[in-house]
């Protein structure tokens, strides 16, 4: 019977995403991260077979965390309190996730999936599977019907729009200010009108 880990896969994760905060994906090396928690090489690549693998997880693990109350808000019953809660929370979020946010933007999906390694591929190719559901079952909802006219407009009010807000922020190494809210706020509502 082996030892019990000393360390726990989010204790990886957490010291690879301070060294991606501060020095970019390329600060995260295998070495650096054992360093960081104070732990030998080994160690790492007995949890993560490759550097790749390690931020793999980081990237989907934060992708989830976003995700959650993303997808928390955008099912309210309310429909209008559904589209802002959701709107509003990629920058809210990203507030209080500065480092995380940062980290996702440092990748896409559709670039990762190619060449991240095999056995996350099924998880690669899924991240993004229930927002996509949400924002059909929302635009349903909303308008009687997912055609994909009406999933663009959501997709624009409740995704693009925040994100393009926010991302000029993070690419700064800067919070999303607060301001943009009040912005996001009010595109969200005029995009979102009722159609005649």
């Amino acid at each position: 019977m082996g030892r019990p880990s000393k360390f726990t896969e989010d204790q990886f994760l957490d010291a690879a995403l301070r060294l991606v905060s501060v020095g970019g994906p390329d600060a995260a090396t295998v070495g650096a991260v054992a360093e960081a928690l104070g732990a030998p090489v080994g160690s790492v690549y007995h949890r993560f077979n490759s550097r790749d693998l390690l931020l793999a997880k980081l990237w989907l693990r934060t992708v989830r965390r976003f995700q959650s109350g993303f997808l928390q808000a955008l099912a309210s019953d309310d429909l209008d309190e559904a589209a802002l809660g959701a709107a509003l929370h990629v920058n809210t979020w990203a507030r209080g996730h500065l480092d995380e946010a940062r980290a996702l933007l440092l990748y896409r999906r559709e670039d990762l999936a190619a060449r991240w390694p095999a056995e996350l591929g099924d998880e690669v190719a899924m991240v993004n599977a229930a927002v996509f559901d949400a924002l059909r079952d929302y635009a349903s909802r909303r308008y009687g019907s997912a055609d994909p006219e009406h999933v663009q407009r959501v997709t624009f009010a409740v995704v693009d729009v925040p994100y393009a807000a926010g991302r000029r922020h993070l690419l700064a190494g800067e919070a999303p200010p607060a301001l943009l809210d009040d912005l996001v706020a009010v595109t969200c509502r005029c995009v979102l009108a009722d159609l005649d």
